[in-house]
């Protein structure tokens, strides 16, 4: 069974930077690609990037692209999101997840972790 734990959040200034950590296991972690998502308060869960299982092809949504950088270690089983220049609109719960398909869309997504808070404070 797959497990996700992320890590990493937690409360920062406006222009901060932050490295989410998502911790894979139960499966072959390079078989899947990783997904990071984020939810706000009153808001639906949004698509912030992702990396293709195969090939490592790197996909953002336009909201971070530029200041986020995923990436992914096949030998630790883990990938990460790197947050630069944070803004108080990046505010939320942070998930990552895991799919058999290099997508995007939130529904082909098959496992979730619980998810990591970010704060930005202004």
């Amino acid at each position: 069974q797959v497990q996700l734990v992320e890590s990493g959040g937690e409360l920062v200034q406006a222009g901060g930077s932050l490295r989410l950590s998502c911790i894979f296991s139960g499966r072959t972690f390079s078989s899947y690609t990783i997904g990071w998502f984020r939810q706000a308060p009153g808001k639906e869960r949004e698509f912030v990037a992702a990396i293709w299982w195969i090939g490592g092809t790197t996909v953002y949504s336009d909201s971070v692209k530029g200041r986020f950088t995923i990436s992914r270690d096949n030998a630790k089983n883990t990938a990460y999101l790197k947050m630069n220049s944070l803004k108080p609109e990046d505010t939320a719960v942070y998930y990552c997840a895991a799919s058999w398909g290099s997508t995007v869309v939130r529904g082909h997504y098959d496992y979730w972790g619980q998810g990591t808070q970010v704060t930005v404070s202004s």
